[in-house]
């Protein structure tokens, strides 16, 4: 047999016959005359090859090829019932999962309350978070790993879509007892000289940070590194320096730690929802999606 030949309705027509044992029975139960349902097995039996069912006057039989070959369109008849019922589910939002990358901060602050919503209206669908820096996060959904992100990167991406739902200050993040702790804003400037602490140079925050201050005649100097935000807020917990840090990384009610504005510049980063251009996304993503696009606080 040099290809499939014969439809799904072929192999019905062949097993409610050999479930049924007449051919009678089987066009009734299929809801066709009993030459439709002839025509349908005959063409069955000519594409394979072999006669599949021994016909005498009271009762349709198997053959031995049959009986073998029954076993395989029942499961075979099984799988693509099952596939459609998926699709089905995962349609109508009863199943599936949906794959977010997402900066850490945005997993933290945003992300978990859209999910909580998200859950209780679907909660037959599992929700998978790439908590992973800048970087990480763009690159996960331009490979299609990840549906959608929330990022400040991808803007420059020709084919993703990057949907703006927050503007977010970056601010000088120190201990509530240091000598600053009391001020209402700090200028750039006069961080020349401090002890710093920052995320590592391959983080998208040091990158945007440095580019916008990059014309100011005296930066601060980063003493000690850590690759993410969190790792950075242990460092000034310890008493180890100040750190930049975007403002949702820092809760307002943090027991030892305190976020102060900066000024001369103001620097923001643009947290937006990215999905690639050409990649619809699949009803449980859009639906998140949507969540996220229509419920984040403004700054």
């Amino acid at each position: 047999m040099s290809r499939i030949n014969f439809a799904l309705e072929d192999l019905q027509a062949f097993v409610a016959t050999a479930d049924k044992g007449s051919f009678r029975m089987a066009a009734e139960t299929l809801h066709i005359s009993q030459p439709a349902l002839s025509r349908r097995i005959d063409k069955l039996e000519k594409t394979l090859g072999s006669r599949l069912l021994e016909r005498t006057t009271r009762r349709v039989e198997t053959t031995a090829i049959g009986k073998q070959f029954l076993e395989e369109a029942r499961a075979a008849l099984d799988i693509l019932d099952s596939a459609v019922f998926r699709l089905g589910d995962e349609a109508a939002l009863q199943r599936g999962l949906v794959t977010v990358a997402a900066i850490p901060s945005a997993a933290m602050h945003l992300l978990s309350d859209a999910i909580g919503i998200f859950a209780g209206r679907h909660p037959g669908v599992r929700v998978r978070v790439i908590d992973e820096s800048a970087n990480v996060g763009l690159a996960s959904v331009l490979s299609g790993e990840s549906d959608f992100g929330i990022n400040f990167m991808g803007a420059q991406e020709p084919n993703i879509e990057f949907r703006t739902i927050r503007t977010e200050p970056y601010r000088l993040v120190l201990q509530r007892d240091h000598a600053w702790a009391r001020r209402q804003s700090v200028a750039w400037q006069e961080l020349a000289g401090q002890r710093m602490a920052g995320v590592s140079k391959q983080s998208g925050n040091r990158a945007l940070i440095e580019h916008a201050i990059a014309h100011l005649e005296q930066r601060p100097t980063i003493y000690y590194e850590a690759n993410h935000v969190v790792g950075v807020l242990a460092l000034v917990e310890a008493g180890l320096g100040m750190a930049v840090l975007p403002g949702l990384a820092l809760p307002p009610d943090h027991p030892r730690l305190r976020a102060i504005p900066l000024v001369e510049p103001a620097v923001d980063r643009i947290l937006a929802l990215i999905r690639r251009r050409d990649k619809a996304l699949q009803p449980a993503a859009k639906a998140l999606f949507e969540i996220l696009a229509d419920g984040s606080p403004p700054a």
